[in-house]
């Protein structure tokens, strides 16, 4: 059996590729960590947020929903899962992901931020207005 160390060194890795921008070169890193601890919420979290990075939104958000399948109470993973569905132009969704995100971190400004703009595309300029005030 594998040392659960080494899926931790693997995501430790891919978080110092990914801080430096080297995307891909995490993704590699991430996809061991999780090979090694099917589990390991962060490190699809953090694969999420490389391939949103690399713009590749249908497959973050995949990473994005096992992270939240594994730990339901990651704020941050329902916020990026939010941001990639409004990068797909999928703001009703996105508004459901800010939605929780800010029931999870109530002062997540971002959240509000991001939900204003969602709200703004669909011409909910009221309801976009309060967020941004927010």
């Amino acid at each position: 059996m594998d040392n659960p160390k080494d899926s931790e060194a693997f995501y430790n890795s891919g978080n110092s590729k990914a801080n430096l921008g080297k995307y891909k070169e995490a993704i590699k890193d991430y996809d061991k960590a999780i090979e090694l601890n099917p589990q390991y919420s962060e490190a699809f979290y953090n694969r999420g947020v490389s391939k949103a990075n690399l713009g590749k939104y249908e497959e973050a958000i995949k990473d994005f929903n096992k992270a939240i399948e594994l730990n339901p109470t990651n704020s941050e993973a329902f916020y990026n899962r939010g941001v990639s569905k409004a990068n797909l132009g999928k703001y009703e969704e996105a508004i459901k992901d800010y939605d929780k995100a800010i029931e999870l971190n109530p002062k997540d400004s971002d959240a509000f931020y991001n939900r204003g703009h969602s709200k703004a595309n669909l011409g909910e300029y009221e309801e976009a207005i309060k967020d941004y005030d927010k």
